[in-house]
């Protein structure tokens, strides 16, 4: 383990080498937390921990898949060698679903022409993906003083918002993927909470807005540093905060 490292709050964040999950473990290393860039590609998780210890920050690199189990356990290995126990763990990690040359296109998920091999693609990232690296990090979560879990919804995860003709998510083309996927990550995220309530461990789901990403070719109206406020209120809970609910930049959001 290492010794000058002990006193700080460890945070691990899946994603993290852009968009929202990046903003999310710029802030929290701002705080004073040492946060693990968790990424697939080194490279780019190499680059995005050069940017934070630039700001300051204490940052490390860790190579991890969420759907390849392997990887994930790996790095479950590595920080208990290193650090001993987990505080902070966010599933940012997700796709859309879509290609990557062309983000906004939904084809393969309209509901009654779905391509099962793009729902099953999106599932297993953002659903199978979240219980994998919960599972595996829950032994190091459990010997920290104040765990704290947060999973990356969306508000497109709202049942009671997209069935409303009138919400502002109206205008939105119907998937059998994406949303459904966070509909059932919002699900997964009760579940947690309800097992782990006992163990002072908090699990919340974060819609971070419609924020300029990837995801959406750059199209929100919102930062990444604006949408990773929520998900790092949610990561800084006291004991006396909330689990299993489903929060957006405004407050408590319906399922």
């Amino acid at each position: 383990m290492n010794e000058h490292t002990t006193h700080r709050n460890i945070a691990l964040i899946t994603g993290a080498n852009k968009g929202i999950g990046r903003a999310t473990a710029e802030q929290l290393a701002a705080l004073g937390m040492t946060v693990l860039i968790g990424t697939r590609d080194p490279r780019r998780g190499d680059e995005a921990v050069t940017a934070v210890r630039a700001a300051g920050g204490d940052a490390h690199p860790v190579t991890l898949d969420v759907t390849e189990p392997a990887t994930v356990h790996e790095a479950a290995r590595w920080v208990e060698e290193r650090f001993g126990h987990l505080d902070v763990l966010v599933n940012n990690a997700g796709i859309s679903g879509a290609r990557e040359d062309a983000p906004l296109d939904v084809r393969g998920q309209i509901p009654s022409t779905a391509d099962l091999d793009i729902v099953r693609a999106v599932f297993e990232t953002n659903v199978f993906g979240v219980i994998t690296v919960t599972n595996a990090m829950l032994p190091l979560l459990r010997r920290a003083h104040a765990p704290r879990i947060v999973n990356l919804s969306s508000d497109a995860a709202s049942l009671a918002i997209t069935s409303d003709p009138d919400s502002p998510l109206a205008g939105l083309p119907p998937v059998a993927a994406y949303s459904p996927s966070k509909t059932a990550l919002n699900a997964l995220t009760v579940q947690y909470a309800n097992e782990l309530r006992k163990d002072g461990i908090l699990v919340n789901a974060a819609a971070p807005g419609y924020c300029a990403t990837d995801i959406n070719d750059h199209n929100g109206h919102l930062t990444a540093a604006q949408g990773a406020a929520v998900v790092v209120r949610l990561a800084t809970l006291g004991a006396d905060g909330p689990t299993g609910g489903f929060f957006g930049e405004r407050g408590s959001l319906p399922w």
